[in-house]
């Protein structure tokens, strides 16, 4: 419902539950899947608002609302994600892919190496950090399901070399890219430093789509919040420029053989 009422241009939920006289925590609620029941009228009345006229398209929101007492996994984990949608979106999703500069993508992280990203150099408390690490490693998760997404990641050099707490850390989260590379579902390239100036020069994002036509793409853009693009000349352009950044990338073969050689420094390096 979030993303009909994106792709209907209601950005903000406060705009969509005017126009339809609710209160915006109830619009909030059904969004969230905190509505135990969902009238069959309110999910007409949100048909009707956000435009979604085909008929097998409005039978399977209703379906979804039968669904609603099956919770996200991510609403007991509010204290870390706030309102960030992203892991609505992504236990949804049929095709994932990611650019990340820094860091390794979250999605193909270890625990440690997790835990390591999450300390950095803040002094944030134990019990914090292990929520975060929690978080992410169910996050994870549809990676492992019977029908994972298919997931594309373009990683650049400077998140493979950047050095995190242990170097065993890093050699662990080099290996387990390594694993990750040999399933079915994972195409995983490595963007050198000789590739040059790039198209993705603007910062990491995750582009998402899904196996329903009323879920078109989306774009989620790393923020402190996140920020998610679902216009679709914002989305093509997002996809335009993972194209170019795929293209400017090694290949899925030379990545791994690029990890390798990566991972075989690390263990050499006493440091």
């Amino acid at each position: 419902m979030r993303r009909a009422r994106l792709n209907a241009n209601y950005n903000q939920i406060g705009d969509a539950a005017r126009a339809l006289g609710w209160s915006g925590p109830k619009l909030s609620r059904i969004e969230d899947g905190k509505t135990r029941f969902i009238k069959p009228e309110d999910i007409d009345h949100l048909c009707d608002l956000y435009g979604i006229k085909d008929r097998e398209a409005r039978e399977a929101l209703h379906a979804l609302a039968r669904q609603a007492r099956e919770r996200g996994w991510w609403s007991e984990y509010k204290d870390v994600f706030g309102d960030n949608v992203l892991p609505d979106f992504e236990v949804e999703a049929s095709m994932i892919r990611a650019y990340e500069a820094l860091v390794i993508p979250g999605l193909l992280q270890t625990a440690e190496y997790t835990e390591a990203v999450f300390r950095g150099g803040q002094a944030h408390p134990d019990d914090v950090v292990e929520r975060h690490v929690s978080a992410r490693l169910e996050r994870q998760q549809i990676l492992n399901r019977h029908r994972p997404p298919h997931f594309s990641a373009v990683i650049d050099e400077a998140a493979l070399r950047r050095r995190v707490r242990e170097p065993g850390v890093m050699r662990d989260q080099l290996q387990h890219l390594l694993n990750m590379a040999t399933r079915h579902n994972i195409d995983l390239q490595v963007l050198p430093f000789s590739a040059g100036p790039h198209a993705a020069t603007t910062g990491p994002f995750v582009i998402m789509d899904f196996p329903a036509e009323i879920d078109p793409s989306i774009v989620y853009t790393e923020t402190a919040t996140g920020h998610v693009i679902s216009e679709g000349e914002g989305v093509a352009q997002y996809v335009t420029i993972f194209g170019h950044v795929q293209a400017a990338a090694l290949r899925a073969s030379e990545s791994v053989g690029f990890i390798r050689q990566l991972l075989t420094q690390e263990s050499d390096d006493p440091q």
